[in-house]
């Protein structure tokens, strides 16, 4: 008992470290109870976070705030007109295309792994491509089991978008406008002695404002520029395939190494082992050099100080609990943790601390 007094007094005695908790409690407990019905706030509320940060630039260049947010609502506006009548209908096709010739791509791939046994004897037995291919075979049954599971929910969610794209967009603009009147009434319902909620608050803006806005940017940078040489060298599926190294980007040290899959497996089914494969992979290793090489450090002028392996643990814990939102605030989440934690008073440390300022300095 001793030691868990002694632990209180030094960790949560603090009135602060409570109205922290509490705060974040409340929060966690609203995302998690409440998160599918809250789906579109939340939505309106990370893109209107994404937006803040043009508007304030815009006003900071001397337009009334109002107008930088109007003009910034339309730039977004149509950014979503063109994703919903061109890019998705697109990759819609894309995908079904893709999905038509994947008897043919599974027959060739069947007809390599065949040959594998007569190429490389060392290497391969019939016993070992027989089995293969019942695991690929099983899976692929597996797979066309799911996308038929997957028809009618997909025409709720048909009926959802449509919701969606009236409502968000409505709440992203009024989430903009009255952005300083909904926090000063946010703020109504905390304590006004709450300097340590404040001093989290502040660290977790500054870190996550910088990463998740250059994030976006990296992806549509890193999607243009791979559409454009994937449709210059004549790739198929150059879209979709462009679209999916774009996203990778969200998923730090896995998704550029997962989605290579996709890339070099698309490429050699359409030209097998000739120049026109090796040149496809060179460009997409130099795509992928000057990303982290180059873009990188221009987009991200103050990097997160995390540990790569918190970084996998904080993508297998929020993506598990939130989907693509998990994976994409990811890294912002655990910046949450790390700053509540750095920001976490300990008794003893604020006592020596208080000592040391105390005493004289040395020659005084």
């Amino acid at each position: 008992m001793n030691i868990l007094r002694e632990w209180y007094d030094r960790y949560i005695s603090d009135p602060q470290v409570v109205i922290l908790a509490v705060a974040l409690i409340i929060g966690f407990l609203v995302v998690v109870t409440f998160g599918k019905m809250l789906a579109p706030v939340l939505a309106s509320i990370v893109i209107a976070y994404l937006l803040d940060g043009a508007v304030e630039k815009t006003h900071q260049l001397g337009a009334p705030r109002i107008s930088a947010v109007v003009l910034v609502f339309i730039l977004f506006m149509s950014f979503l007109v063109f994703a919903l009548f061109w890019l998705v209908p697109r990759l819609s096709y894309q995908v079904t295309q893709l999905v038509r010739e994947l008897p043919y791509i599974i027959s060739l791939g069947q007809e390599s792994l065949v040959q594998l046994p007569q190429q490389y004897p060392n290497l391969f037995t019939e016993a070992q491509v027989s089995d293969l291919m019942d695991a690929i075979r099983t899976e692929i049954t597996a797979m066309s089991q799911r996308v038929l599971s997957y028809s009618l929910p997909a025409v709720f969610g048909l009926i959802s978008l449509m919701v969606y794209s009236i409502l968000v967009p409505v709440m992203v603009f009024f989430f903009l406008k009255d952005k300083h009147h909904i926090l000063a009434w946010l703020s109504k319902g905390l304590p006004k002695e709450r300097r340590l909620v404040d001093e989290v608050a502040s660290d977790v803006n500054d870190q996550v404002a910088n990463y998740v806005r250059g994030k976006v940017w990296e992806l549509f940078i890193v999607g243009a520029v791979s559409f454009a040489t994937f449709t210059l060298m004549g790739l198929n599926y150059a879209l979709l395939l462009a679209t999916m190294v774009g996203l990778s980007v969200i998923i730090p040290y896995v998704g550029a190494a997962v989605v290579t899959v996709p890339v070099a497996v698309i490429a050699w089914f359409q030209w097998g082992w000739s120049p026109e494969f090796g040149w496809l992979l060179f460009a997409y290793g130099v795509l992928q050099a000057l990303d982290g090489y180059l873009l990188v450090p221009l987009l991200f002028s103050e990097v997160v100080n995390l540990h790569p392996v918190a970084i996998i643990i904080a993508i297998l814990i929020f993506g598990g609990l939130w989907g693509f939102w998990g994976v994409f605030f990811a890294i912002p989440l655990a910046t949450l943790v790390q700053a509540v934690l750095n920001a976490w008073p300990d008794r003893d440390a604020r006592a020596d601390e208080a000592v040391a300022n105390t005493q004289p300095a040395p020659g005084s």
